[in-house]
């Protein structure tokens, strides 16, 4: 492999190109498959590759299976500081018992009790919104909403939101394939610590729902049970700390994203206001176009052969899905933001048996958001250019500033600047 595509790995790293990384995703899907072998790394860019992999059955979720990860374990004993993961990076048959247990607080039934409280919430915050004249996406609208809707749910109290934000802030960074691509770990002291506290918290809460059940997840989850089999402390835990990050960081980045690419196509945002029923079709489009997750690791759990490249047993395959939502092999006109495209696939929530879990809830949030917000305020245009968190993994902004009038001056300037990018 020429030095080409192992350097833009590393770009892709680089804070400069989060506000649009794209080009670096199709040059590195141009180049195809990336293997490392030093690294004990494969990096699969294409819609076919990522698919493939996502449906293998060697292809395992459980970090502790790499190579890196066993090496690291016989010099150092156990790599996972926080005790047991959550289901996310668990293989069956574990993940399929937890995800079963857990499934139940997300059945169609709960996930339809929760909307009229999401357009309820929706309302108060535009209603703020409207009263203050000034909007800012992530602060006024796609990040408190997700956190509420996500602390009602387990019963986190909302008034610790702000202590979760910052810890899944840090939290967040840990999913970045820094080490997978550099073999360095930036700011796992910090993480460590927030990781920690996350847990001790979770556990205080989960001792006062054993002395006093309420309507709410982890409430259920104590009690769930099936054939006789309950979740352990260690277990629900883990769970809750997985979707209080999870459940809210996606959703804030869908909601922002699905603006900011209407925004910068006024047409768009015209016709959602104008027919709400358009709402799925720009929430689809937006998982496609610019998702909230851009890549996921997997590990070979016995040697692999996806497309032409063999895996060995135990190194790490990286998906890009990002790269291969755009994959012109799949779709037309790829890098068009086009939510009347007869076809559209994308790998957004994954597929197989960690096909997200929580995609229904996410769909609803933004569906409702994107609905109210354009009803609400159809004349809005963008008032200066996103600014990006760090982040690699679970790309998303720390601020995006919209203006609410119908003077056109400086939000045409924005987004001719924004469409040439995007």
């Amino acid at each position: 492999m020429t030095a080409a595509p192992q350097q833009l790995l590393l770009e892709l790293l680089d804070p400069a190109h989060r506000a649009d990384p794209y080009p670096i995703y199709r040059r590195l899907r141009e180049n195809g498959p990336l293997a490392l072998p030093e690294s004990n790394l494969t990096v699969f860019t294409s819609f076919a590759h990522c698919d493939e992999v996502l449906r293998h059955p060697a292809s395992c979720s459980d970090r502790a299976k790499s190579t890196i990860n066993q090496r690291a374990m016989a010099q150092c004993g156990d790599v996972r500081p926080f005790g047991p993961p959550s289901f996310l990076f668990l293989d069956p048959p574990d993940h399929t018992r937890l995800r079963r247990l857990v499934s139940k607080a997300f059945s169609p039934k709960v996930v339809k009790s929760l909307e009229a409280g999401i357009v309820e919430l929706v309302d108060g915050l535009l209603d703020a919104v409207q009263e203050k004249g000034h909007f800012e996406v992530i602060a006024d609208l796609a990040h408190p909403l997700p956190v509420a809707v996500i602390c009602r749910l387990l019963g986190v109290p909302v008034e610790d939101e702000p202590k979760f934000s910052q810890a899944s802030e840090l939290l967040a960074q840990g999913l970045d394939p820094f080490v997978a691509f550099t073999g360095q770990a930036p700011g796992l002291d910090e993480r460590l610590q927030a990781g920690h506290w996350l847990r001790d918290y979770l556990r205080d809460l989960l001792d006062q729902r054993r002395a006093h059940p309420r309507d709410d997840l982890m409430s259920g989850l104590i009690a769930v049970e099936e054939t006789g089999d309950q979740l352990t402390e260690d277990e629900i835990v883990a769970t809750c700390n997985l979707l209080l990050i999870a459940g809210h960081e996606t959703t804030v980045n869908l909601i922002a994203n699905a603006m900011l690419a209407m925004l910068c196509r006024p047409a768009h945002w015209a016709e959602l206001a104008a027919d709400p029923g358009r709402a799925p079709a720009i929430v689809e489009e937006t998982l496609r176009y610019d998702p909230p997750v851009q890549l996921v690791g997997r590990v070979a759990g016995e040697e692999m052969t996806i497309g032409d490249v063999t895996v060995p047993k135990g190194d790490t395959l990286m998906l890009l899905l990002a790269a291969a939502n755009r994959d012109p092999a799949v779709n037309e006109r790829p890098d068009a933001f086009d939510p009347d495209r007869t076809t559209l696939r994308h790998l957004a929530f994954g597929l197989g048996p960690h096909f997200c879990l929580g995609a229904p809830l996410a769909r609803l949030e933004a569906a409702v958001a994107l609905s109210a917000v354009t009803r609400r305020f159809p004349g809005a245009r963008l008032d200066g250019e996103p600014v990006y968190k760090p982040h690699v993994t679970l790309r998303g902004m720390a601020s995006l500033h919209v203006a609410l009038g119908p003077d056109e001056a400086v939000g045409s300037i924005v987004r001719i600047e924004m469409e040439r990018r995007v």
